[in-house]
């Protein structure tokens, strides 16, 4: 890939001149290989620079001044784009080329890299620990519910046991009060059954005077 660089070699403007001295300059400090294209001598670098700048980035009159860079075909920027890339080590990104090891745009770009992967790093160990936590949590609550669980059968069963007890109980008690009762029946019973027997007596002593009675009277006549 050929970094180009469109100068104006004879232009009146010294501030240009100075920008496009800054520019050529700046690259060959940095070693980087680029071609230098006039459009002051060469009508064809002319138009071409001015078709293939990107219509944002024109002048309100539609013409691009120099300096005006690009790699190959791809359009790079001008010279104030060039500036803030150089005043934040981002040359070779702003060119679109790899930055040299040792360099220290290829310092940044490993750091940067490195504090990503380092968060990506933390992130995941943020998930696991959140897995983790959420796993235990879950765990011990189904143990909650089965100590919950075991304690509302223990509960049940005791109840079921007392109620059991309870229904057993009265059933002592109504047989132990059915026994008194039974005794004064059969007591009651005696009684009647004597009293009937004196009854009886009585009424067989009235007959047998009756019968005595009546014989004498039947005697007598």
């Amino acid at each position: 890939m050929v970094i180009k660089v469109f100068l104006a070699s004879s232009s009146g403007s010294t501030a240009i001149k100075k920008k496009q001295q800054d520019v050529v300059g700046f690259l060959e400090a940095l070693k980087i290989d680029y071609a230098q294209l006039d459009i002051a001598s060469n009508e064809d670098n002319r138009m071409w620079m001015r078709e293939n700048v990107p219509g944002e980035k024109k002048p309100t009159n539609g013409i691009p001044l120099p300096p005006q860079i690009f790699n190959e075909e791809m359009y790079c920027g001008d010279y104030e784009t060039f500036f803030e890339a150089k005043e934040d080590n981002t040359v070779f990104e702003f060119l679109g080329l790899t930055p040299p090891p040792g360099s220290k745009e290829a310092q940044q770009a490993e750091n940067a890299q490195k504090l990503h992967n380092g968060s990506g790093t933390e992130e995941h160990l943020d998930d696991d620990t959140t897995k983790k936590e959420i796993a235990e949590t879950e765990q011990n609550g189904d143990a909650h519910i089965a100590e919950l669980e075991e304690d509302d059968s223990i509960k049940a069963e005791t109840d079921a046991q007392e109620h059991i007890a309870g229904e057993e109980e009265p059933a002592e008690e109504d047989e132990e009060s059915r026994k008194p009762a039974e005794e004064e029946e059969q007591e009651e019973g005696e009684e009647d059954r004597a009293e009937d027997e004196l009854v009886s007596e009585d009424e067989e002593e009235e007959l047998r005077e009756l019968e005595e009675e009546e014989e004498q009277a039947s005697e007598e006549d």
